[in-house]
This record gives C-alpha cells, structure tokens and sequence, in this order.
C-alpha cells in the first residue's frame, strides 16, 4: 500500500488528478500540478496510486522544448466500459463505449413489443452482443443506462406514463431488467437522455440553460438548468404531453393516459389531422412532411398546424424555465426545415420572450448519445472512488 499521507487525503487528491487528467485527455505531472494547485511530490503520489489502480496509464512523452520531455498520462480505456440503451415504439438501439466515452460497438434491432419478457430479453442479447463486438466481457461493464418513454419512480422503481410501449409500465420491470443485465443499471427517460446528449456533443455543449423539446411517437422535453438534468421532484418535469392543449374538453378522462397536448401533437395526431383532410394511405408522419415539401397543399396545412401547437407549447415552457436554446428533435421535430419559421412566427404572436430555436444535429442518435453520457458519468463516479486498504470507500 503507497504510505505517506492520511488514506481519505490521498483518495481526495487522486480524484482530482483522475478530473483533470479526464478533462485533458493527456496531460503531464506538471501540467496537473499547475492546474490542480497540488505540489508535485503529491500529484505523482497520486498517479502512483492510479496507476496502481490500473485507471491511468503513460502514452508516451511531451514534444518539443528542452531538456528531458515530461510522460503524459491519459485515462486507461480498459479500465471500465459502459452500455448505452435506446428502447423505443420502432427500435432498440444499444452502444458500447470504454472509459473515455469512446463508443467501440453499436446495433439497431426491430423493437420486439409483444410482450415485456420478450422486450427484456431482446435488451438483454443485444447489450451483450455490443459487448462481444467491442471485445469486451460482459462482466467488465461498469454501468448501462437504458433510456425509454415514461417517467420511472424512484421510490417504487415503477415507469409510469408510458403509453407507447405496451406492459412497459408493469411492476417488476426494473429488477427484472436489473436480472437480465445482471450490472450496474439506470433507467431514464428518453427524452431527458436526448438533452444530456446535446448537452454532451450536441447543439447543447455551449449552454446552460436549454430545453430539448421531443416530437415524434410521443411528445417531452428535457430541460437542462444551471448545466444540470432537471427532473422535478417525482421524475416527472418535461412531460408536456399532459398538458391541456389540444382538440376536445380538456377535462375529458380519456386525456388521463396519454395527455391531450401528446394526441394532438405526436405523430398519431399528424396522421389522424391529414387523414380528416382526406390525405389518403400509406399515411405516415413522414409521408406528410415528404408531400408537404412536394408542395401538397393539405399536407402543408396539417404542417401549419402542428407548427401551431408546437409554438403554444414552447410559449407556455420558456416563461417558467427562461431557456436560451429550445433544441427540436425526434421525428417530427427533426422537419426543421417546414417548422422553424412557421413556429418563429407564431411565437412572436404568442410571447415577448425570445429563445433561439435550432434543430437537433445529433437526430435520432440523440437519446443514445444521452444514455452512454449517463452511463460513463455513473462508470467515472464509480471508479474514480478509491478504496482504503481497511475497505472504507471514500
């Protein structure tokens, strides 16, 4: 065991070098020292200890300059690797990256819906084939976050309002995804993945207050305030499917479900509004968006609406949480295109308030993106803790 300093002191300091080297990528001892503010008699005890730990390793030396040029060190990529999960009404994505958030392995599978056991176990082939691809043990993941539609409760594990996926809400999911995975496990919900994914390596990485607004099965936001997810106090901010915007009473039961802003606005309203114009099959959302740019003129009134809901929403959102950015994403908010400014102008109808509108560049890679950021910050949290020799974590 290294000696020297009080165990909790050295742990503390090993966490620092461990940000910063992660910060840098490759850095030298007296590039840590200058940034950390640690002498450099404690920043190599501290590397020693991380090396030790087989989290850090040398990739070589500093170029250029005189006399002896410094080691570099850079996060051992074989350190820890993370799964990332994408459940949806269409598909089932999964990626595998390693420590440095590198993603090494990534395969789409039809989403199997005809029962939650056979949903499960589909998750569970295809996170271990990701794993196999990216020549890794399944037993060497450190953390998988799998995104899905819904709300999950912390205090009961239970995913509520989930609609789109049938029997995904029923008790039981999360441990019997915790069985199949038999890892650490997050669950979250797809849209608030989408926003940490921008907020990662999208239009996001550059604000600290942004909304992620989610158009295509279902209808969400994610919010991202003072650079952190906002989920609210039962996981369940963002879910403006609920709101009572839309056709028909908004007291009316049959809103409870689904929520009557998420009729009107997802995918299922596009069609079911194209279809009482009398645009005729094979009818799909992205068939209208197709015909709206061929010019067909119910298309483009179908478009027109939608860009009017999507406005009324977005104007009920920004005077409560103040956003500089709304990011549109999904499969109807990816038509910027035919939505931006149609919305741009309703919104100066609607509210003073101006927030830059952009459509997502990640598209549908978004939620995915978002569950392999969630998953490494839950991989760098668990093994950047440093274990005492007396087994006390710190």
């Amino acid at each position: 065991m290294l000696t020297g300093q009080p165990q909790l002191l050295r742990a503390i300091n090993e966490r620092r070098v461990l940000e910063l080297i992660k910060e840098a990528g490759s850095t030298s001892r007296v590039a840590i020292a200058q940034a950390s503010g640690l002498s450099k008699p404690t920043v190599s005890l501290a590397l020693a200890g991380l090396l030790e730990a087989g989290l850090v390793h040398q990739v070589g030396r500093a170029s250029g300059g005189r006399g002896p040029r410094a080691l570099l060190y850079e996060l051992d990529p074989r350190s820890g690797w993370v799964v990332g999960v994408d459940v949806g009404q269409r598909w089932v994505r999964a990626a595998a990256a390693d420590i440095t958030g590198r993603i090494v392995a990534r395969r789409d599978e039809r989403a199997r819906l005809r029962g939650t056991r056979e949903l499960v176990a589909q998750i569970g082939r295809l996170t271990r084939a990701v794993a196999d691809d990216a020549g890794t043990e399944w037993t060497s993941i450190t953390h998988a976050t799998i995104g899905s539609p819904g709300v999950l409760d912390p205090g009961r594990e239970l995913v509520e309002h989930a609609p789109n996926i049938p029997g995904w809400g029923r008790r039981g999911l999360v441990d019997a995804l915790r069985d199949e995975l038999g890892t650490s496990l997050s669950v979250e919900n797809d849209v608030n993945l989408a926003a940490l994914g921008e907020r990662a390596h999208g239009l996001g990485r550059d604000e600290t207050n942004f909304a992620c607004l989610w158009v295509g099965t279902g209808v969400g936001v994610g919010l991202i305030i003072d650079g952190e997810l906002y989920r609210g106090a039962g996981g369940a901010a963002g879910e403006i499917g609920y709101l009572p915007i839309g056709e028909g009473d908004p007291y009316d039961p049959a809103h409870r479900s689904r929520g009557q802003f998420e009729e009107a606005a997802a995918a299922s309203g596009v069609v079911r509004h194209a279809r009482e114009l009398g645009m005729t099959r094979p009818l799909t959302s992205r068939a209208i968006f197709r015909a709206a740019r061929r010019g067909d003129e119910r298309a483009l009134t179908v478009v027109a609406a939608e860009a009017r809901r999507l406005a009324l929403a977005i104007a009920v959102i920004v005077p409560v949480v103040n956003p500089a950015l709304v990011i549109l994403g999904g499969g109807i908010g990816a038509n910027g295109d035919l939505l931006l400014g149609p919305i741009e102008d309703e919104l100066k109808l609607l509210t003073p308030f101006r927030p830059r509108l952009a459509v997502s560049q990640l598209g549908e890679e978004a939620v995915l993106t978002g569950a392999v950021a969630s998953a490494l910050a839950a991989a760098q949290d668990r093994l950047f803790t440093r274990t005492g020799g007396d087994g006390q974590t710190f």
